[in-house]
Parts: structure tokens; C-alpha cells; sequence
């Protein structure tokens, strides 16, 4: 139960530690430095995408021969598809834009950032709860190594995400201790999140390869439509390019190596 715990608030402390750079850095993030961060986490969800969720999904079903793929399919298509709708029934304002999306509110500027940062990371924290999930079931081909290696990973992402969260509220007029705070209570839906995926998961034990698909087709919605778009236009987008590489290739080693 302890190291559950610790797996879920893990990715947290990352978030906590990177809203921290508010206090430390201008009141503007350099471009090249976010674009840099933006491609990291990119790599780190799309590598915890593919070894951490859509693999093991897979190898749930490995009995099932061909039909093996099915969890997958159905899952991934289920999570792309809950965050198309989130995304749309939601007012939010992506960082960097002017231009809010989902239904018109009058919710401040700030708000709107910080529901588009909610999105952002809830699948993040089902990733995470779905794989403590599978550590936590006798016989799933999940090891608690691997959890732990997701927990990480999620975490060193999140380090370079709270700081490109809460520059922008320091730049949007907050002070810092409320950009600091913000940045950090971004972070809170993750273990929520978590929590949920895993008492989900206990209570329907078949649903466990549809949910790390599910979560996996989360990520990738996020990435797709969020991360990359953001760090590829402009200029500087071959450091997006170049972060995206190292975050991929450090996810997947955590994976490999202490799974």
C-alpha cells in the first residue's frame, strides 16, 4: 500500500518541483527552452505509451494469438476518443495561445489555463494508476519495477512541465507564489486520477488491458494535439525535435532497464 502511494504522488513531486522554476527564472520562459521542454515531454509520454501501456496490454492477451491486438485497438481508439470529448466540452486556453476553445465562458484567462493544464494531465495520472494497477494484480505481466520506472518517468516529465505551466500564469500577471501555487495544484488531478484507474481496475480485473490502452490513447491525444503542435511552430522547432529524441530514449531505458 505504501509504495502505491508513493508511485502516485511521485509524478506530483515532479510537477511541485518544476513550478518552482518561477521563482528562479524571468518572467518569460525563453522560446528555445520551452520548445526544448515541450519535445521532452512528448518523447517521455509516447515512449510510456508504447512500452509501459500498449505492450503490456498485449501481452495480457498473448494467449489469444492474433486477436491479441484487440485490447489494444479498443482501448487506444476509447482513450483518443475521451479526450476528443473532454477537449471539446471544456473551455480551456492552451498556453501560448489567445484564442480560447470549447464552450464560451467568462472564466478569466488564468482558469482557462489551468482547465487546459487539467487536461493535460489527467491521462498522465491514469497512465500511472493503470500500471500500479497491474503491479498490484497476482499474474498481469506487470512487475512493481515497471510501475515504479512509469511513476519516474511521468515525474522527470513533469518537472519541465511545471515550469512551462507556471511561467505562463507569472506572464499572464499572477505573482509568483500564486503562479507557483497554480503550477503545482496543476499537478493535484494526477494521483486523482491514479486513485480512480486503480480502484477501477480492482473492481473489473478483465478491464485491465482496455484500461492501459485507454491511457496510452490519452497520452497520444494529448501529445498530438497539444505538445507537438505547440513545439513545432516557429522557429527553434529542430530543439523540440532533439528534446523529443532524449525524452523518448530516457523513458524507454527506464522502462527496459527496471521493468
Amino acid at each position: 500500500m505504501t509504495g502505491t502511494i508513493l508511485g502516485l504522488l511521485i509524478p506530483l513531486f515532479g510537477t511541485v518541483l518544476g513550478s518552482g522554476f518561477v521563482f528562479f527564472m524571468r518572467k518569460e520562459m525563453p522560446a528555445r527552452l520551452q520548445k526544448a521542454l515541450l519535445g521532452f515531454a512528448s518523447g517521455v509520454m509516447v515512449a510510456a505509451s508504447i512500452w509501459s501501456l500498449i505492450i503490456p496490454s498485449m501481452d495480457m492477451w498473448e494467449d489469444q494469438g492474433r486477436m491479441r491486438i484487440i485490447p489494444a485497438l479498443v482501448g487506444f481508439l476509447l482513450g483518443m476518443a475521451f479526450l476528443l470529448l473532454i477537449d471539446y466540452i471544456t473551455p480551456h486556453l492552451h498556453i501560448g495561445s489567445n484564442k480560447p476553445e470549447g464552450p464560451r465562458t467568462k472564466l478569466s484567462r488564468t482558469a482557462m489555463l489551468t482547465f487546459a493544464v487539467t487536461i493535460h494531465n489527467l491521462p498522465e495520472g491514469m497512465a500511472v494508476g493503470v500500471v500500479l494497477a497491474g503491479a498490484l494484480q497476482t499474474g498481469s505481466a506487470i512487475s512493481t519495477a515497471a510501475a515504479m520506472a512509469m511513476a519516474i518517468g511521468i515525474a522527470i516529465q513533469n518537472i519541465p512541465e511545471g515550469a512551462i505551466i507556471s511561467m505562463p500564469m507569472r506572464e499572464a500577471g499572477n505573482s509568483r507564489i500564486k503562479s507557483f501555487i497554480i503550477g503545482s495544484l496543476s499537478g493535484i488531478v494526477e494521483p486523482i486520477g491514479g486513485l480512480l484507474v486503480i480502484l477501477l481496475a480492482s473492481t473489473i480485473t478483465p478491464a485491465l488491458p482496455y484500461l492501459l490502452s485507454f491511457a496510452a490513447g490519452a497520452m497520444f491525444y494529448v501529445v498530438i494535439e497539444e505538445l507537438i503542435p505547440e513545439a513545432s511552430e516557429g522557429e527553434h522547432s529542430n530543439l523540440s525535435t532533439i528534446g523529443f529524441a532524449i525524452g523518448f530514449a530516457l523513458m524507454m531505458s527506464l522502462d527496459v532497464v527496471l521493468g
